[in-house]
C-alpha cells in the first residue's frame, strides 16, 4: 500500500464525510495504521503551531481533527503515551461537536476513537506508574469523556429511530462500566444505569447488536455479583454466556469466573467438556469441585490456601470460601448413608465424619455445624441436644438435592 501524504488523508476524511461512511472514517481515525506511520514521517516533529497552515482546508471541525490526529501518532510512534492521551482527549472533544448534529452514520468511528481513547488512557497511567506516580487519573479521565458520549446518545431525539445516535447507547456503556471497573470506581456506575432507567425511549436491549448486549450483561452481572445480589447475577451471567459468541475465548473466560461459583451453589457444576476449554479456570475450580464431591474438608481448605491470592484478586474468595458448605453438606450426607440412612443419628458420628474428613472441632462444633446446615435448608430435621441426636426428617428427603432449594443464594 503506497505512503499516504497529509493531502490525500484530507481527501479520504472529506470522501468519507459526504458518503457517510462511519467505517472508513473510524478507520482513518486510528492512530496506529499505515497511514499514521506515513503521515509521522512526513511531518518528523509536528506542533499544533507547525500544522495551524491546515485550519480552514476542509469543513470545522474535521481540519482540527485531522491536525490532532497527526499529534496523536506522533506521540504513539514515540511511546509517549501520556502525551498521546491528552491529545486523544482533545481530539474525542473535537469529534463530539460534530456528532451532536449527525445521525448514527457516525457511531462506527465514535465507537472507535472510544476504543482508542481508553486503551491509550491503560497506557499513560502505565507510563505515570514507571516515572513513579500513582493514581489512574487518565483512565479516570477517559471515564469522564466517555461518559459525555453516553449523554450525546441518549439525548438525541431529532433522528429518525432507524439512525439514531441511541444505538450508541449500550456499546458506550459497555466502555463506560470497563473503564469503572479498571479504576476500582464501580460506585460511579449507578449515575449511569439510573440514566438508562430514566429514559423509557431507548430501544430494547435484545434489539442491540449481541456484542453489546453481551458485555452489558456481563458487567451488570459484575454489579449484582458485588452487591451480592447473586440470584440478579446468575441470571445476567447466564445470558451474557449464551449470547457470547463462542470465539470469544477471553470474554467466555471472563464470563465462566463468576457463574460458575454461583451455579455450583445451585448443585450444577461445570462438566469435563466445559472445563477442558478453558484450561484457566479447570485448574481454579476442578479442586474445589473434586473436594465438594469427595466431602474432603481438608482438601478444600488446601485450594483455599493455594488459590487464595488469584480469589482474592477477582473479588472471589468469600464466595469461595462460603462454598465450603457445600463440601460440610456431602460430609454429612455420607453420614447419614453410613448410618444406614436412619432417621436418628448421633450428633457423634457427624463429629467422627468431620475429624475423618479432616476438620478438627469439638463435640459442640460439630452440634452447631449440624444446626447451621438444618437451618440454611441443606438438612431437614431437628437437633434433640437434650439427647445429643440428630432427627432427620421421615416424610420428605433429608438431604434435597442442592438444585431443589428454594432461595440457594439467601443465606451466601
Amino acid at each position: 500500500m503506497p505512503a499516504m501524504n497529509f493531502s490525500t488523508f484530507l481527501m479520504q476524511i472529506a470522501d468519507a464525510l459526504r458518503g457517510e461512511k462511519g467505517p472508513e472514517l473510524a478507520y482513518l481515525l486510528k492512530p496506529i495504521e499505515d497511514h499514521g506511520k506515513s503521515l509521522v514521517k512526513e511531518f518528523r516533529n509536528p506542533t499544533r503551531q507547525s500544522l495551524s497552515y491546515y485550519e480552514g482546508s476542509m469543513e470545522s471541525p474535521w481540519d482540527e481533527i485531522a491536525i490532532q490526529y497527526v499529534l496523536v501518532v506522533n506521540h504513539c510512534a514515540k511511546r509517549r503515551a501520556i502525551e498521546a492521551f491528552k491529545e486523544e482527549c482533545t481530539l474525542v472533544s473535537l469529534f463530539f461537536r460534530y456528532f451532536t448534529s449527525n445521525t448514527g452514520w457516525t457511531l462506527p468511528a465514535l465507537f472507535s476513537i472510544l476504543r482508542d481513547l481508553r486503551d491509550l488512557a491503560y497506557d499513560a497511567d502505565l507510563e505515570g506508574r514507571q516515572r513513579g506516580q500513582e493514581g489512574t487519573e487518565n483512565m479516570e479521565e477517559a471515564a469522564r469523556v466517555i461518559s459525555r458520549a453516553f449523554t450525546i446518545c441518549v439525548t438525541d431525539r431529532q433522528s429518525p429511530k432507524a439512525e439514531s445516535r441511541r444505538w450508541g447507547v449500550y456499546y458506550v456503556v459497555g466502555l463506560v462500566l470497563k473503564s469503572y471497573f479498571r479504576v476500582k470506581r464501580i460506585s460511579l456506575a449507578k449515575n449511569i444505569l439510573r440514566a438508562i432507567e430514566a429514559n423509557p425511549d431507548i430501544p430494547a436491549l435484545h434489539q442491540y447488536p449481541r456484542s453489546h448486549q453481551v458485555t452489558y450483561r456481563y458487567y451488570i452481572g459484575m454489579l449484582d455479583f458485588l452487591g451480592e445480589e447473586f440470584a440478579k447475577s446468575e441470571q445476567q451471567l447466564t445470558l451474557a454466556f449464551y449470547h457470547c459468541h463462542t470465539g470469544a475465548h477471553r470474554n467466555l473466560v471472563r464470563i465462566l469466573t463468576y457463574l460458575i461459583p454461583l451455579r455450583m451453589f445451585r448443585g450444577h457444576f461445570p462438566s469435563r467438556d466445559l472445563l477442558d476449554k478453558f484450561p484457566v479456570l479447570d485448574d481454579l475450580y476442578t479442586p474445589f469441585i473434586s473436594a465438594i464431591r469427595k466431602g474432603d474438608i481438608r482438601g478444600f481448605d488446601a485450594s483455599l490456601e493455594r488459590f487464595e491470592r488469584r480469589l482474592v484478586d477477582l473479588n472471589l474468595y468469600l464466595t469461595m470460601e462460603r462454598a465450603r458448605e457445600l463440601c460440610m453438606r456431602e460430609i454429612f450426607r455420607r453420614v447419614y448413608v453410613v448410618s444406614q440412612k436412619q432417621s436418628r443419628i448421633p450428633i457423634s458420628s457427624f463429629h467422627s465424619g468431620l475429624l475423618l474428613a479432616g476438620d478438627d472441632v469439638s463435640v459442640e462444633e460439630a452440634e452447631c455445624l449440624v444446626a447451621n446446615m438444618i437451618y440454611k435448608g441443606f438438612v431437614k430435621g431437628y437437633i434433640s441436644h437434650e439427647k445429643q441426636t440428630v432427627v432427620l426428617s421421615a416424610k420428605s428427603v433429608p438431604f434435597p438435592p442442592l438444585a431443589e432449594r428454594a432461595t440457594p443464594y439467601a443465606t451466601l
